[in-house]
This record gives structure tokens, sequence and C-alpha cells, in this order.
């Protein structure tokens, strides 16, 4: 039986921009300072094991809005053409998001920050409040965004600008009905360099960066990675883009108790994709080399849940949970059926976030893919096919969780390698749309153009720290 209007809990869902699991205080990182997300996580619980669906902005976001994979949404890679302009494209048309399912089904939805799915001056997806940057990144003052339908440049600090209009949507909100906020901040994507407050970058001075290390040049990483010149100063940036967030964060969440709202408030935190600061002797996530990288420190993000009354405090669950996920999670937590769920690849962890059962969930694979290039990963073992010629990668990780030693060709792992390579096949033949299988699409990590099966993708050297 569906619920009233009036049990229906809240939402805020807060996504960061290119953040790694590592760059979280909670999570053991005792150089960047979060103290708002480790207050968050002390009020409800930390997900270990959160992995995004592909390992680039826009793919990755397209499978939290629509639970489908890029190979059944066509999202390839981070959107290039399509968002201003002449021709806005609408990348997700069609695809039934749980956004529009929760206003269908009397929520407010609001969006506050990046939304790079294409055609940013139109809203959609159940949307009524739009407030979102124009392309998918920049600088982070004077940034180009939309308002009311119009293209603007905001003079302010970019954080602060989006937390100010996730402030007013709150402050807004009389109880008549419930609501669903998006909090999408470009932080902590680049620029880092003169593009954060300078007290706060300058509080890392002493910062040894250890959490960081600084490892020789992958042999893939991509040439305009900032290798040679202010390595210091980028991390500084990069740690100040977090810690900014972070206080912002904490407005929202002061804001929720100060109008009563927190008990009555599903919090969600992630991000869309994982990021390599010299991890790995790679700057970036999946495309941070060509070709592209499946590490966990480019797949797994952080990922806090907290509700009080209903989600255990200060719990850790280290279950395998895909962005795929959270479509049949947030509808199942809220009490909503969805008919087409049968066809979509993600299945709810709501037992696990009520604390209902232990981190065991079936099935405890997750699968990965850019383009390409797709991942198989078990609690034990991570497989890495890239079609049609690879390389391919196999890691132990129970022996090498670090990833260091490429089991590939070696006899004593050939079963293990067969035996997930046909599971990676078998699922990928039963989700996949082959009119937008991505094995078909000549990703590269520079950017789409267009609709999946058409103009694909161009070839103009973009900087892909500076956009996706």
């Amino acid at each position: 039986m569906t619920a009233s209007i009036s049990d229906y809990p809240n939402i805020l869902f807060i996504l960061s921009d290119d953040q790694g699991a590592w760059a979280l205080g909670c999570a053991g990182n005792d150089e960047i300072r979060t103290p708002q997300l480790d207050r968050l996580a002390a009020e409800g619980m930390r997900f270990t094991n959160f992995f995004c669906t592909s390992p680039v902005c826009s793919p990755a976001r397209a499978s939290l809005l629509t639970g489908r994979i890029p190979s059944q949404h066509g999202v390839h890679d981070w959107i290039r053409g399509g968002s201003v302009g002449e021709r806005p494209i609408e990348y997700l048309q069609g695809q039934k998001a749980y956004t529009e399912i929760l206003a269908e089904n009397g929520y407010l939805c609001g969006l506050s920050g990046k939304w790079h799915l294409g055609d940013s001056v139109r809203p959609q997806k159940g949307f009524t409040h739009w407030y979102v940057h124009q392309t998918g990144g920049s600088e982070y003052y004077n940034a180009p965004m939309i308002r009311d339908g119009k293209p603007i440049n905001e003079p302010g600090y970019l954080t602060d600008v989006i937390t100010d209009d996730a402030l007013q949507f709150l402050e807004a909100q009389d109880g008549s009905r419930p609501f669903y906020l998006s909090v999408h901040y470009t932080a902590p994507h680049s620029p880092w360099i003169d593009n954060h407050p300078q007290e706060v970058v300058d509080s890392y001075d002493d910062c040894e960066f250890k959490s960081c290390p600084q490892e020789p040049k992958h042999p893939w990483a991509i040439k305009t990675a900032p290798w040679a010149d202010n390595q210091k100063e980028n991390l500084k940036g990069y740690f100040a883009a977090v810690t900014e967030m972070d206080r912002n964060i904490g407005r929202i969440l002061d804001k929720l108790e100060e109008k009563g709202l927190r008990g009555s408030t599903l919090v969600c935190f992630l991000s869309d994709n994982g990021f390599n600061c010299g991890h790995h002797g790679i700057w970036g996530k999946g495309n941070g080399t060509f070709p592209q990288n499946m590490y966990d420190t480019s797949v797994k993000v952080p990922a806090i849940f907290s509700h009080p009354g209903r989600i255990p405090q200060g719990a850790v669950c280290d279950a395998l949970v895909s962005g795929y996920d959270i479509m049949p999670t947030l509808l199942e937590y809220v009490g909503m059926e969805y008919t087409e769920a049968d066809g979509l690849p993600g299945s709810s962890f709501l037992k696990q976030l009520l604390g209902e059962e232990d981190g065991s969930r079936e099935p405890v694979v997750v699968f990965d893919e850019y383009g390409p290039v797709r991942m198989i990963r078990t609690r034990e073992w991570k497989y890495i096919h890239r079609y049609p010629y690879g390389p391919h990668e196999l890691y132990d990780l129970v022996n090498d969780p670090g990833e260091r030693h490429n089991l590939i060709g070696s006899r004593e792992a050939e079963d293990q390698r067969i035996a997930l390579k046909r599971q990676l096949e078998q699922w990928f033949v039963r989700y996949a749309d082959p009119a937008l299988d991505g094995t078909r699409e000549p990703v590269s990590g520079l950017g789409q153009l267009d609709l999946a099966g058409t103009a694909g993708e161009g070839r103009k050297a973009y900087h892909p720290l500076e956009e996706g």
C-alpha cells in the first residue's frame, strides 16, 4: 500500500565532485578536515565499499538518477556538448529518474548546483526548483550558472553560492508537502590553485599529505596532469575545496535543525566518482590515464546516510554497494514502487541501511564500465577487461589490496580470470542495450559531444581534469 503524502520523509541528497573515498576524516584520513561530514557519519551510517558505476562525472550521475548503467542510458563520458547554446541535448530523455517518481507522488524537487547531463537551461526529471551550472565545471569565482532559465555569472565563491541557494529552498518549505533537494557541489573538482579562500588554502601549508603519496608517474598517465609543477599547491587547493564544502554542508545541516526538519529528513552524501591525487601515479579519475583505469581510488566513493530515529547512528557497513543501487533503495525507503525495476541492475540495500542485516549482501559483486573498459569486483578479486584488445588486469584483493600486481597471464589465477570474465559478460549481456553499448562507442575520456550511437566523441584534446 502506498503511503500518504504526510508519511513521506524529506530527502536531502548531497553530491560532491571528484572526491576520493580516502578524502574524509571519518574514513581514517587525519590530514583533511571534514568535521561536518564526520558529524554526519556519527549521526548515521558510513559505507566503506560504495562504488560509482563509471569513474567519470556524467555517466556516474546519470546512473544515480535512473538506476541504469551507462550502456542502458547512453551517457558514456563527461558531457562536452549540448548543455547550453542553440542545440541543447536532453541526454536522458525518455528515461525515468527516481526524482520524477518522487514528484509524481507529491514531492517538491529542487536542484542546486551541478547538473552536467545536457540541456542545463530547462528544468527536467521532476525538478521544479532549478539552479544549475551551465556546463560541468569552471573557475570557482564568476561561475556560469542558470537561474530562472537565464544564464548568469555568480561573482561569489561557488561552493558558498550553491549552498546559499539550497538554504533559500529550505527556508521556503512550510511542511505542506515533502521535499527532495539535490545539492550538487562542483567541489573538490579542479581548478585548485587561486580558486579557494586563501586562509583555508594556507591552513594546509604544513600538511605532509601522507594520505596522497606522490608515486612514480603511471605509464598510462595523461600528459596534462599536474606532474612537474605545483604539486603541493594543487594538493592544498584540493584539500581546501573539500574543507570549504564540508563547512557549507554544516550550514545546511544547521538549517534543517533550525527549522525542526532534521528528524523528518533523510540525508545522503556521496561523490560522483573517486579521485587520485598521486595515488597509483595518477592525477585524476578514470580518465586520468589512457587507457582508462578502474583502480579502487577511481571507482570507490565516500557514502554516508543519516536519518535520526531510523538509521543506526555511528554505524559502518562494509557491504559492496553501487551507484545503480541508489534508485531502488531510495524508492523502497519512502515506500514507492517502480514497475520497470525488473529491467534494472540495482537492488535495494535498505536492510543494511536500517541495520537489519550485517554487511553480507547478495549479490556481493559490483560492476563498472567506462566505454570499452569494464570491471567486475568481488570482495576477493577484481577483473578489468578492455574491449577489444586489452590490456586486461586481474588483482587478488585479499593479498594485494593496493592493486599492485597484475596477475593476467598467471597460471595460478587463470581459472579465476575465466570465471570472472564469464560472469562479467553474462551480466552486461543481460543489462546492456545493444544500441547504447559502450563497447561500440569510441570513448577516449575527452568528452561526449552527442547522443550515443550518433556523433559519439570528439577528438579535441580537452583537459580531462578540467571537465567531468
